[in-house]
C-alpha cells in the first residue's frame, strides 16, 4: 500500500479517447476501452498483467466513472520476472480532486502529468 522506492520507468501511456486527447510523449500510447483491466490477484496466472473484462480472477479496470485512469503510465514495476505479492499496478495517473492517497500509485494534476508526459519522461525516481 505504498509506493515502492527506486527508478520506475514507463513504460506506455493508456488513456481514455472518448475523454482526453491523446497525450503527447515518448512511449507507446494507446485508447482503453470498457473491458480493459488489470489483474492485481496474486494467485492468478495474469498477475500484475492487462487483462479483458470480465475477468475471474481479483482485477482493477481501468474504465472508470471517475476521471483517474483517463491518463495512465504503467510503471515498470514488478515485471521482469513478475513475483506474486510482489506488487501490482502501479501507475502514474490524474490525481482525485481532494488529493486522497493512492494505494501505491503516483498521482498529479492533469496540467502536471501531461507536462510531465510532454517533457520526455521516461522514468521516475522514487526515494
Amino acid at each position: 500500500m505504498a509506493t515502492p522506492a527506486g527508478r520506475l520507468a514507463l513504460l506506455r501511456v493508456l488513456y481514455r479517447a472518448d475523454r482526453v486527447k491523446a497525450p503527447r510523449c515518448a512511449v507507446p500510447i494507446e485508447p482503453i476501452g470498457p473491458h480493459d483491466g488489470w489483474c492485481d490477484d496474486p494467485a492468478d496466472p495474469a498477475y500484475n498483467q492487462p487483462v479483458a473484462l470480465p475477468y475471474p480472477g481479483r482485477n482493477e479496470a481501468l474504465w472508470r466513472t471517475e476521471s483517474v485512469y483517463d491518463i495512465t503510465g504503467i510503471l515498470g514495476w514488478n515485471f521482469a520476472p513478475i513475483i506474486p505479492g510482489s506488487g501490482s499496478a502501479i501507475f502514474l495517473h490524474l490525481a482525485t480532486p481532494d488529493f486522497s492517497p493512492t494505494a501505491g500509485c503516483i498521482a498529479l494534476t492533469k496540467p502536471d502529468l501531461l507536462a510531465c508526459l510532454e517533457s520526455g519522461l521516461t522514468a521516475i525516481l522514487v526515494r
